[in-house]
């Protein structure tokens, strides 16, 4: 017989990040741990990576519907819970517990075994001028060829000047730039600003408007000098009907996928088949997790043999992460198995 337990954790940014929304310098999650009261000393571990102030998970009584799951574990179908950070908290421990608990989610022998790496962007935080100046170079002497840029916490004429800054410094064939607006701009102004933006060959340009406003992002993406990428708006829209009818909507030229946000992998499994259908492009990006939801997703990303650049560079975001052999180097999100897991500070109950 199945039991399962829980725990809060909260994730410290080592600098305060800012976003479109609200600043934070710590981040709440969930971890769930599923074992065989047979062998309880081999389970299985998944985070349920909730986000405040994104989503319908976003609700007061969220830890008693996790409290429910573990309670009725031996009868849960992951199929009908509908939230989407706990459906990928609760996939990923049974997962992991199905292989002998010992962090493989997916049958991913090249990446455990240290093997291959994933490229990954340079993710380059909201912050004033010169610290958002400071982490590009930063991340830019690190090696990365493609970085990623949060816009929208500044105003937007020193945002230009931060973009005219790097391509003063580093050409389009020696430096990709993608943007993340994170609905920041308004319809009524946002072609007026990508028009301004395209002048430095900007890549892509995620969520330049907030979701929702379907009929504006569709002109946006139809006018854009710049490919749009769609990524809050994709949030809550699980099922092969919904998705099909935002994508005829809108028809952007990228989608962001986030497992913990959109519905866990087999959702992200239907996002990628039915874009693949109107050819449109996707990669998948870290929703803050910690490493053991990084892991998951970068196990996840591995078996669909991706070769572009992911966002999954997040885990030194946190001054207390959970130990682990997640390492980035050379641009890239490897495994080191000269690294243990240590989930030591959890206490489950």
């Amino acid at each position: 017989m199945l039991k399962a337990q829980y725990c809060r954790y909260d994730l410290h940014f080592n600098f305060v990040a800012i976003t479109s929304r609200q600043s934070m310098t710590v981040k709440e999650t969930y971890f769930i741990k599923v074992f065989d009261t047979d062998s309880p000393d081999v389970y299985g571990v998944g985070e349920c990576a909730v986000f405040r102030g994104l989503g319908a998970d976003d609700t007061p009584d969220y830890e008693d519907r996790l409290k429910n799951i573990c309670r009725n574990i031996n009868s849960i179908d992951i199929d009908d819970v509908k939230e989407s950070s706990l459906r990928f908290g609760l996939e990923t421990a049974i997962r992991d517990l199905a292989t002998g608990g010992q962090f493989r989610i997916f049958d991913s022998d090249v990446w455990l075994s240290g093997e291959t790496a994933i490229p990954i962007n340079g993710l380059v935080w909201m912050g004033d001028f010169d610290t958002m100046k400071s982490r590009l170079d930063q991340k830019v002497g690190d090696g990365f060829k493609c970085i990623k840029i949060k816009i929208g916490g500044i105003d937007f004429e020193r945002e230009l000047d931060l973009i005219r800054y790097i391509r003063d410094c580093y050409s389009a064939s020696n430096l990709q730039i993608r943007l993340d607006a994170n609905g920041s701009m308004s319809p009524s102004d946002a072609l007026h600003r990508l028009e301004r933006l395209a002048r430095y060959d900007i890549h892509s340009i995620e969520q330049p408007i907030r979701q929702g406003q379907w009929k504006q992002m569709r002109e946006i993406t139809r006018c854009s000098p710049i490919p749009i990428a769609l990524d809050e708006e994709l949030i809550g829209t699980m099922n092969y009907d919904q998705r099909c009818y935002l994508l005829d909507a809108t028809m952007p030229q990228y989608i962001i996928l986030k497992p913990s946000l959109h519905g866990s992998f087999s959702t992200c499994d239907g996002w990628i088949k039915d874009a693949a259908d109107r050819e449109i492009k996707w990669w998948a990006t870290s929703a803050l997790e910690s490493n053991i939801g990084l892991n998951a997703i970068a196990q996840w990303a591995v078996s669909k043999n991706v070769n572009v650049p992911q966002g999954l560079g997040t885990g030194g975001l946190y001054t207390n992460n959970i130990p682990s052999p997640l390492v980035v180097r050379d641009a890239a999100l490897a495994y080191d198995n000269s690294r243990e897991w240590n989930i030591g500070q959890l206490t489950f109950t």
